[in-house]
């Protein structure tokens, strides 16, 4: 069950050089000086991060994990948080890290603009997922110091707007959990920050509390956005039928959810 999700921030960075024949190279390469930059990036990462929901997410997931990592999923799930677990949870598995931080990655490449020219600029895209609280402001300033250049210019390409978190609110959360366990016994549901987007940030935005759920079991990877998008027929008529359940459960305690 999705209460929050991270927002989307991307960045150009830029940086030029003189230019010339590559037959008479010098050390001021806009390539060279791009790349080292993105290097220094890829060695970076934000400060950690925990709410009410990243918290109970790993709390209830450790009851399903054992030794080292279930020490320290329950070590993150306490407030204060432990940092060193919190480690080793990230470098764990590539969604752990996403929600346990805002992250900065970058996605494209441009530069130069002939074979046997040196190049004159070098652009990259840089995607960021920000976690919530965290400002663009903020976020620009600890990229352009993990660049560490000043000739590295940072330029906002798209900035969203920061949604706040939903409260795990028990009627919710309840009902969910109670439906879930009727139709798939043994099956844990978990409260979750997504490090995609989606619509319900629009909802909280606006001051309206929205959860994200919908019952539909599939691969892993099931070429999500891809030519090959799948989803089991069953799985499909499944998902409506706890749609259909849930939806009757709320609206029955909709006095209790106001």
């Amino acid at each position: 069950m999705e209460t929050c999700e991270k927002t989307y921030f991307t960045l150009r960075a830029e940086t030029t050089s003189l230019g010339g024949h590559s037959s008479l190279p010098v050390k001021d390469n806009a390539i060279y000086r791009l790349a080292a930059g993105l290097n220094r990036l890829a060695q970076y990462e934000f400060p950690f991060r925990f709410n009410e929901t990243t918290r109970a997410y790993f709390d209830r997931l450790s009851r399903f994990e054992t030794g080292q990592v279930a020490d320290d999923m329950r070590a993150v799930a306490k407030d204060p948080s432990d940092l060193a677990a919190a480690q080793r949870l990230a470098t764990a598995t590539p969604f752990q890290n996403a929600i346990l931080h805002t992250t900065g990655v970058a996605t494209r490449l441009e530069a130069g603009h002939a074979d046997n020219a040196l190049p004159q600029t070098a652009r990259a895209t840089i995607n960021c997922r920000v976690f919530p609280g965290d400002t663009p402001e903020f976020v620009q300033g600890a990229i352009g110091e993990a660049l560490a250049d000043p000739k590295i210019t940072l330029t906002p390409v798209m900035t969203d707007h920061d949604s706040p978190v939903s409260p795990l609110l028990p009627e919710v959360f309840g009902s969910i959990d109670k439906l879930g366990n009727e139709m798939w016994p043994g099956v844990p549901v978990l409260p979750m920050m997504a490090p995609w987007a989606t619509d319900s940030a629009l909802l909280r935005r606006a001051g309206i509390p929205a959860f994200s759920v919908n019952g539909t079991f599939g691969e892993m990877d099931a070429g999500t956005h891809g030519a090959n998008e799948r989803l089991l027929v069953a799985s499909f008529y499944e998902s409506n039928e706890f749609l259909y359940r849930l939806l009757k459960s709320l609206t029955g305690n909709v006095s209790k959810v106001r």
